[in-house]
């Protein structure tokens, strides 16, 4: 339960982070992010394994690459449904999504070498 809460929290800071550093892409308080967060969780399981799925043979014709569309659409998505989580557009959703997953996995090994 406590690894649990602790994921979460870092994913409320990563994404204060990121809104930090990417224009269009906004956090307006850590409790918004914190719900961000959960929302975000939400739809990566159970949407984005959808999406996934329908979006198959383009992720393979591109060897990969159409997946940074889907996390970037599930971001646009999330930040549509968050109240105080905005995303400007679909170019901050990208961009938004490579530096968060950026954050959190570094954010995840610096508290995985402090444990």
């Amino acid at each position: 339960m406590l690894q649990f809460v602790l994921i979460w929290v870092l994913s409320a800071i990563a994404l204060v982070i990121t809104s930090y550093i990417v224009p269009g892409f906004a956090v307006t308080s850590f409790t918004a992010a914190l719900l961000a967060a959960v929302v975000l969780g939400l739809i990566n399981a159970i949407v984005k394994p959808i999406l996934v799925l329908l979006t198959l043979p383009l992720t393979v014709v591109t060897l990969g690459l159409f997946l940074f569309i889907i996390n970037a659409l599930v971001i646009w998505l999330a930040g549509a449904i968050t109240p105080g989580f905005v995303v400007t557009g679909f170019l901050p959703a990208l961009l938004g999504s490579i530096i968060l997953t950026l954050v959190t996995s570094l954010l995840t090994f610096l508290v995985g070498r402090v444990r």
